[in-house]
């Protein structure tokens, strides 16, 4: 997978967060800067869906609970926080999305820290492996 096709899409995801957290700072909930970056995104052109409902298949059933992505961008998964700081299990949750529905890139930003935090985050379907990448696309060893 050429992850570095995301390049400028992530790039303008980033830029836009950053301008919410410039303009919003930290210590508010995590549901307002997801409509915020929203907007932001919506504004530079770039279309984008909250809360998309992720199906559980298993065992060829689709079980009755989903799952909720805070947001899509095209083929990117957005995991926002507003904690203080990222931890294993919000890593863990955004591979989680990555598996289930077979998407290659997710973001997982933080905007609850004085400085907006985000990591890049990629995903193998042949593997089934998550890892990191960082800002030139390629995988972190």
């Amino acid at each position: 997978m050429d992850f570095k096709q995301y390049t400028d899409v992530i790039y303008k995801i980033v830029g836009a967060a950053m301008q919410v957290h410039s303009e919003l700072r930290c210590g508010l909930l995590e549901s307002i800067y997801q409509e915020a970056l929203s907007l932001e995104l919506s504004d530079m052109g770039i279309k984008n869906e909250i809360e998309s409902v992720v199906h559980i298949h298993y065992h060829g059933h689709v079980l009755d609970k989903t799952y909720r992505i805070d947001m899509m961008v095209g083929d990117i998964i957005l995991e926002l926080k507003s904690v203080q700081g990222i931890n294993s299990d919000h890593r863990a949750q955004l591979c989680n999305y990555l598996r289930l529905t077979k998407k290659p890139v997710g973001l997982l930003i933080n905007f609850g820290e004085k400085h907006l935090y985000g990591e890049r985050w990629g995903y193998d379907e042949i593997s089934n492996e998550c890892f990191r990448l960082d800002v030139n696309m390629e995988r972190v060893l």
